[in-house]
């Protein structure tokens, strides 16, 4: 039941919005004081936006889907694609060694933690008779 009061207000809407932008000028054509359309201007703007058939059918014999590109195609093509190769592989690079350099902070960490770990287990069971561990060391 609601679904219905929602599509009426919809079209009503739409209904109104229609009858106050029907009086509005036209984009490609402009009206003149009386309402006419403006002739002259239309054809000079139609002469604007379209092209002769003969210079459209010259356009589209020069480059069909099926001709062979020419070199200058190709080579802009190719640098295009090299340049595009090249930032993919910065970038990756750049990503690569981000994450190496996390690594290494990580791994630096958990050694540090690990010693410090170690070296607070030894003093906690350090008897007092044997010496210590840092005099243990041998001498190479």
């Amino acid at each position: 039941m609601i679904w219905k009061k929602v599509v009426f207000l919809s079209f009503a809407a739409a209904v109104v919005l229609l009858a106050v932008f029907q009086e509005g000028e036209c984009a490609s054509v402009k009206k003149t004081e009386d309402g006419a359309p403006n002739r002259k201007e239309s054809k000079e703007s139609l002469k604007k936006i379209f092209m002769q058939e003969s210079e459209a059918s010259k356009f589209f014999k020069k480059r069909g889907k099926r001709s062979p590109k020419s070199q200058d195609e190709i080579n802009a093509e190719n640098r295009q694609r090299l340049s595009a190769d090249e930032r993919r592989r910065e970038y990756y690079e750049e990503q690569r060694n981000e994450f190496e350099n996390y690594v290494e902070e990580e791994q630096d960490e958990q050694q540090e933690r690990t010693r410090e770990q170690v070296e607070q287990w030894r003093q906690w069971h350090y008897d007092g008779l044997s010496p210590s561990y840092l005099y243990q060391r041998q001498n190479i």
